[in-house]
């Protein structure tokens, strides 16, 4: 064999053994218990990169918690219908959605205003997911009860109280996030099994040019609530799936996966002082026995160390 024709030979085994070696530690990956806590649907994370705290919500335990990993401890505040999402707008409110419209939230007291009213005339929905842009206009959308249905809208939400529907006929409004030069959208309904991207106007608000960013296998679940790191890849939360989920939004394909002992798998945040580790909410709902038993700490918060960094979640403002 020619000396090149060698070379070649070793380099390539060489690569192939090296990305076997990264592919089995990514496999790897798996997350640990933070804080145990028998939630019914923990979902909402969120970041709060002023006040060093995790902010999730238990949707059927009508809940919002607020977590400091320093002390290990807990908040908590009773709302009087279901909570879909929380964004702080300062270190003692913070924005809610409940089943009838949007609400602030004081951190200290519990107190809560109304904001604006929304779908209140909808009693076959209510409010998920959410997040503020990269203007810190809050998005939240609403979901069927039933799951079944595209009944169910996409809003924004100005910082005067203003809403305006952005997309309709969805039935489980899920994750949306925004990438680091604030030009795309990523948005998931979640029965459709796909994240779509959008073109977006950050200094209008507006959305164009809608596309499929992800199309997600059934093998791995349904996709749920959404964080962004700083390569701009998507950290999906796998409901039915037992993981979070890294996808490259521009080739649609799965870099990585964590194992998270839950069946349900909600929604994650990067936090911590260097935005490094990322915080899963999960759900104790919809599982068999043999899954009760297989995972009994589901509907606690996990943590892993993913290797990579998140970026700062926008605040809402006001």
């Amino acid at each position: 064999m020619p000396k090149y024709a060698l070379f070649l030979l070793i380099f390539v085994s060489a690569c192939i053994s090296k990305s076997e070696e990264n592919s089995n530690e990514m496999a790897s990956i798996k997350a640990v218990l933070e804080y145990r806590i028998p939630s019914q649907l923990g979902e909402g994370a969120f970041w709060n990169h002023q006040s060093q705290e995790l902010y999730w919500v238990d949707i059927e335990g009508k809940l919002l918690h607020i977590y400091d990993p320093v002390t290990k401890t807990n908040r908590s505040f009773p709302t009087p219908t279901r909570i879909g999402t929380v964004v702080p707008t300062g270190d003692q409110e913070a924005v809610i959605a409940l089943e009838d419209g949007i609400y602030i939230i004081n951190t200290l007291s519990g107190a809560i205003s109304p904001f604006c009213p929304l779908e209140a005339d909808m009693p076959g929905n209510r409010f998920n997911d959410g997040k503020c842009d990269p203007a810190g206009r809050l998005w939240v959308g609403s979901m069927d009860f039933g799951t079944t249905n595209p009944t169910a809208s996409l809003y924004r939400i100005d910082a005067n109280g203003l809403a305006t529907k952005m997309l309709d006929h969805i039935t489980i409004s899920n994750g949306i996030v925004w990438t680091s030069d604030q030009k795309t959208m990523y948005y998931i309904d979640t029965p459709t099994g796909q994240i779509r991207a959008y073109d977006y106007e950050v200094a209008t608000g507006d959305l164009s040019n809608e596309r499929v960013a992800v199309a997600v296998p059934d093998s791995l679940g349904f996709p749920d609530g959404m964080a962004i790191d700083e390569e701009d890849k998507l950290w999906v939360g796998m409901w039915n799936g037992n993981s979070i989920a890294r996808f490259d939004p521009k080739t649609g394909q799965l870099l990585s996966k964590i194992d998270v002992p839950a069946h349900n798998v909600t929604a994650c945040a990067f936090g911590g002082k260097n935005l490094d580790t990322l915080y899963i909410t999960t759900a104790s709902l919809d599982m068999t026995e043999e899954e009760r038993a297989a995972f009994p700490d589901a509907g606690s918060v996990f943590k892993a160390v993913p290797g990579v960094r998140g970026v700062k979640s926008p605040f809402f403002s006001r």
